[in-house]
Formats: C-alpha cells, structure tokens, sequence
C-alpha cells in the first residue's frame, strides 16, 4: 500500500487522519463496496485493506504544520540557493531518470487516479519533454547568461530565486502538474507543495518517492521541500496571510484564479497562474485533413476535461466537407471503458449537466450535431445516469453565430467540439481576428500548406502563450514551456510560463575592474558615453 504521511522539512508527522484514495477502474464497476470501504477506513474502523479497491492513502495535514512547513522553507531557502546553479540542475536530470525507469509504476498510479492508459502515457511523455537535456540547457541559460564586459566592468544578468515558492496543484491532474514545482527547486527556491486531498496520492508519490531523495543526495537542507495535503480555500489563505511565502503557483478556473490574483498582488505575493483554457485550431483550405482530424480527436483526451485540448475549430469552407467526414468517421471510434484498457481516453465528465446547457444553445442556435452526445455507462450502454459522454461534433454556420455562442466563448470542460464553417470567402484575417477575440489564451494551432498563411499566424496571432503549425496540439516539446497563457488563461502576467523564470527575478550585476570610479555619477555617466 502506497502510504504517506504529513512530510514537514524532511521528516515524516502524524496528519488528522487518513484519505484513502479508490482505484477508479473498480470504483466504475462495484461503487457502493468502493466508497463504503473508503469511508469506514476513514472514520477508523479497524478493518482489512483491499489492495484490490483502494490504491493507497495521505494523511491530511494541520494548520500549524503548514505554518512550520513555511517557516521552515523560509530558513532553508539560502543555503539551496548558494548550492551551484549546475547541482541543483542535477535534480532535473535525476527527475528525468527516475520517471523514465519508473515509468510503470507511475502510469499505475495516474490510472489509479482514473486516468486512461494512453492519457499517462501522454502526460509522462510530457514530463520527459520538461526535463529533456535540452529543457534543462534552456533553464541554465535562463538562470545566468555569460558575463561579458562593458565600460571597462565586469556585466552579469543573473536570475536570483523569489524564495519560497508555494504550489496548488489542479484536481483533475494533480501529479503532472505537480512537476512544475521541480523546476523552481532547480532555480533555487524551497517549495511547500499541497496535494490536494480530492487526489493526493500522486503528487505524494513523486515528491516523497522522488524529489525528497534526490534534494536529500544533493545536500538541500531539510526544509527545502514540504508536503501538505489539505483543503485548498484554507491553505491559500495561510499562503497569503504568511510573510514566508513569496510566490503562489495556482492551477484552477478563471474567475477563481484571477481573484487570486488580486489577493496575491495586494499580499505582496506573486501569482504564477495555470488558468482555464479555450483553445482554437485553424484549419486551411489546402490542410491535410486526415491529419487535422487526428489532432481535433485530441479534444477528447479526458473526455476534454484538460485545459489544453482543443475546444473548437476554424474550418476554411473549401476542406469542411472533407474534414467533417474523416473527424466523425475517427470520433465514432472512441469509446469509455475503464481507465485501464489501453484503447480507452475518455474520462468519466464532471460537469454533466453544463454539457447538456451549452449543447441544447449551439442547437437552438441552428448548430447541427453531427455525432455523439448521449449519456452512457463504461460498458457504453446508454444511460441517463451515466458518467460518460458519447464525444459530440457539432457544426455551426458562420463566424458571427459562433461568437454569441457561449460553447465558443468560454471553456468547455466536456466531450464536446463545436466545427465552425464560416461563410465563404474566408480571408486568413478574419480568422486570426476570431482567435485574437478569444478572451482565454492557452494555445492555437493551425493546419496548412502554404507557408505564407503559416508565417501570418505566427506573426499576428498575439493570443497565447503557444502557436503549433501543423502538429499535434497537445503534444508537448523539449525547450517549449507546455502551460502558460494569456488573458483569462494567466492573468495580467500572463504569458508562456518557463518555471525557472517566473519564479525567479532578473538581477543585474556590474563589477568595476578595469576603470576608477569618477567623483561624480554624472561625470561617469558622460564617461561611458
């Protein structure tokens, strides 16, 4: 049994009490024996474990184990930060290591957790794109540029870390999410991390299983990394209350989040925010459909429940035709099941009853569902009760209906695609003026042969914090940060979020060598000019 308690600067505490977490594939099939054994235990009746229904358990952590947790992390931060910028990357590469060897063991967990097979298998490939060799050049370069000499003194620009660094990580993927927090140790922050107890047990795994050995063999001091597991209204407000707290990194919806914001800015905090998203892909007239369609498909990873999925598309009305046929002809293929068969990607839908309110607009709108949409149990019987959704495509007519629409507009956490065919003609600057609308800005993507329209999407499509051509759009790459965005995605802040930037602060340094400093600055100032 995976089991973790309270983990306060490099040594283990009693919690309250314990969470257990349900293996998810069986909680689909028996959920009344699942969850009543998950209570019992949880109310501490001394009963037998079942490896079977339960995957493990955290112990919830106190308020004053938290207040330690930040104190603590506030006395060891200098000393990590003194550490050599070249050792503290070693974490990095001994992050990269242990994912890929314990690469099984992790996939077993996420899939615990209620993530399809082949989504683990995605966000693990993500991970190692994050601390690919090159991904971890990139962030030394971030961290300090050469020194180079100028006006007769020695110029530095260096990043110093923020502190301590405080992470939230988001429920529905907690423990890759949780990995960003890995980087900023690497940049020499201490970090105080809260898995949240609604799925702990990931997050738990990687920094005590992973992260605290490796901190441990590179001579961190004990407070350098701390994991909490409670409720998150309470310790976001112990994290803005607390003087040894200096950068909050949040995952959640916007208009949560970009309260947060204000609360952080007025705190004195800054906010690094991982917000809802509402992505769009352009596809050309000359696109290659079969290949747009595949990437559309990514929309239902999750059942669409991941912010990054595209959420709608842009379909040029010379290739809507072709597109449509090869998009419901791949999406009919997708079936629930348990997160355990390798076939599955959908994910049981949380929000149920917004995908029916968003859907029955789009229809009266005079949108046409093309496919999908039907409540079905995991054997994929329809039901009305069931936790799954039947992947829909929907086609509406016209730019100008698909911005009233709020399936356009706002996020759509379910398995739902709206296919916009505008009017024809279609110009490439109407449709970077629809994406450019958007008031979320995670990604967009484009599908196209012509270089000329994929040097004018690159160039004028200002929203997001990543454009891909001709790509899948969630893959992720080595170098390219994978979250980040604008507008209602990241805040006033926003932009692609590299974690060694955000959370460190650019320090100029000059070091006069080879000149005496004149009597007068404004001598000087003449000097140099």
């Amino acid at each position: 049994m995976h089991s973790y308690e309270v983990w306060v600067a490099g040594a283990e505490e009693p919690g309250i009490r314990w969470v257990y977490w349900p293996r998810v594939g069986q909680l689909l099939r028996e959920p009344f024996r699942v969850l009543g054994l998950k209570a019992r235990l949880e109310r501490g009746e001394d009963l037998p474990y079942d490896d079977r229904l339960l995957a493990g358990r955290v112990a919830l952590s106190a308020p004053e184990q938290g207040l330690r947790a930040l104190a603590a992390a506030r006395a060891a931060q200098p000393a990590w930060a003194g550490v050599r910028l070249a050792d503290r990357l070693e974490l990095l590469h001994g992050v990269r290591r242990d994912v890929v060897e314990r690469h099984d063991e992790l996939s077993a967990l996420l899939v615990a957790e209620g993530h399809p097979v082949r989504l683990a298998a995605w966000e693990l490939a993500s991970l190692a794109c994050a601390f690919h060799p090159d991904s971890v050049a990139e962030y030394a370069a971030q961290l300090g540029q050469p020194e180079r000499i100028s006006a007769g003194r020695r110029i530095r620009m260096v990043r110093k870390a923020d502190g301590v660094v405080c992470l939230s990580p988001p429920r529905n993927a907690p423990t890759s999410n949780s990995f960003y927090g890995v980087v900023a140790l690497a940049a020499g922050n201490a970090l105080v991390v809260n898995a949240p107890p609604t799925a702990p047990l990931g997050v738990s795994f990687v920094y005590r299983e992973i992260v605290a050995p490796l901190l441990e063999k590179l001579g961190a001091p004990a407070g350098t990394l701390s994991v909490l597991s409670t409720h998150g209204r309470a310790v976001m407000r112990q994290w803005l209350d607390s003087p040894d707290c200096d950068d909050i990194v949040f995952f959640g919806g916007s208009k949560q989040g970009l309260k947060l914001e204000r609360e952080c800015v007025v705190a004195g905090k800054k906010p690094v925010l991982e917000l809802s998203g509402n992505d769009g892909v352009l596809v050309w007239a000359d696109a290659e459909a079969d290949l747009a369609a595949q990437a559309l498909c990514e929309r239902y990873y999750g059942s669409g429940q991941i912010c990054m999925t595209p959420k709608f598309a842009i379909v040029h009305p010379e290739v809507a035709d072709r597109l449509l046929k090869e998009l419901i002809e791949r999406v009919g293929d997708i079936r629930p099941g348990p997160p355990e068969d390798p076939d599955t990607v959908l994910s049981p839908v949380v929000k149920r009853a917004e995908f029916t309110e968003f859907l029955d607009e789009v229809l009266a709108a005079g949108g046409e569902l093309l496919c999908g949409g039907e409540f079905v149990d995991v054997d994929d019987v329809p039901a009305a009760a069931g936790p799954f959704i039947r992947p829909a495509v929907v086609r509406v007519n016209g730019l100008a209906t698909a911005a009233r629409l709020r399936a356009l507009r706002e996020e759509t956490f379910f398995p739902l695609l709206c296919v916009v065919v505008p009017e024809a003609p279609l110009g490439i600057e109407e449709a970077i003026g629809f994406l450019n609308a958007n008031r979320y800005g995670l990604r967009n993507s484009l599908w196209t042969q012509d270089e000329g329209i994929a040097e004018r999407f690159c160039a004028e499509v200002n929203n997001g914090g990543m454009l891909k051509v001709n790509d899948s759009h969630i893959g992720c790459l080595p170098v390219l940060p994978s979250n980040g965005g604008t507008g209602a995605t990241g805040g006033i802040f926003g932009e692609a979020n590299q974690p060694a930037v955000r959370t460190t602060h650019l320090q100029s340094i000059a070091v006069a060598t080879l000149v005496r400093p004149r009597e007068s600055v404004f001598d000087h100032a003449a000097g140099v000019m």
